[in-house]
């Protein structure tokens, strides 16, 4: 089982393929063509993991299966946090575990997500059903110095993660939408204007 210290930003994308090409430019090559996942995160009743800020996940990108605990992080001008990481084979049997032992399933997202890298550290492109966002990940430094070559400020970098973000868009959206899938997003029509 890997355990590592994950620093990362995300910043929003205007243009997918703009970012490939920028990418290529700067010396990325593609390491993960455009792949789909699917990610189901897991609380104790009283949403106990939520309120100690951590996060416990299985992952299905492509036909791979991972399970993720993430702790409490530090917030800064990136985000960091302590990540435990282990390939599983079998998701569903891993999620049937994770139920047995009182967890339940808290809320779902997917995404399109192709995975780049210079050598040095990862820069992955999201796809979801609220946006499109790239996320870089590495050594502090490096990010800021692989934001700059992309063209990307400080003031542009976000550290909030996809459930957040998703809160944030359901407000700003009026959206009902309890998951954030690309058929829950688009089955539940915002309520309308907010007052």
């Amino acid at each position: 089982m890997a355990s590592t210290r994950e620093i990362e930003i995300k910043f929003r994308i205007a243009d997918v393929r703009a970012l490939g090409r920028k990418l290529r430019a700067v010396g990325f090559r593609l390491v993960t063509p455009r792949t789909h996942e699917i990610n189901t995160l897991y609380d104790l009743p009283g949403e106990l993991l939520r309120a100690r800020k951590e996060l416990l996940r299985i992952r299905k990108y492509g036909s791979e299966w991972t399970l993720t605990h993430k702790s409490s992080g530090r917030i800064g001008r990136h985000s960091s946090r302590l990540e435990l990481e282990t390939s599983v084979s079998d998701g569903r049997k891993m999620d049937l575990i994770l139920q047995a032992l009182g967890y339940a399933p808290s809320f779902r997202y997917e995404k399109f997500r192709a995975e780049w890298s210079d050598g040095t550290g990862q820069v992955v492109v999201d796809e979801t059903p609220i946006g499109n966002f790239c996320e870089i990940e590495g050594a502090s430094r490096w990010i800021d110095a692989t934001a700059r070559k992309l063209g990307v400020t400080a003031a542009e970098y976000i550290t909030k993660n996809y459930a957040g973000l998703f809160l944030e868009w359901k407000a700003r959206t009026g959206s009902g939408a309890a998951e954030m899938t690309f058929r829950a997003v688009a089955d539940r029509k915002p309520f309308g204007p907010r007052s």
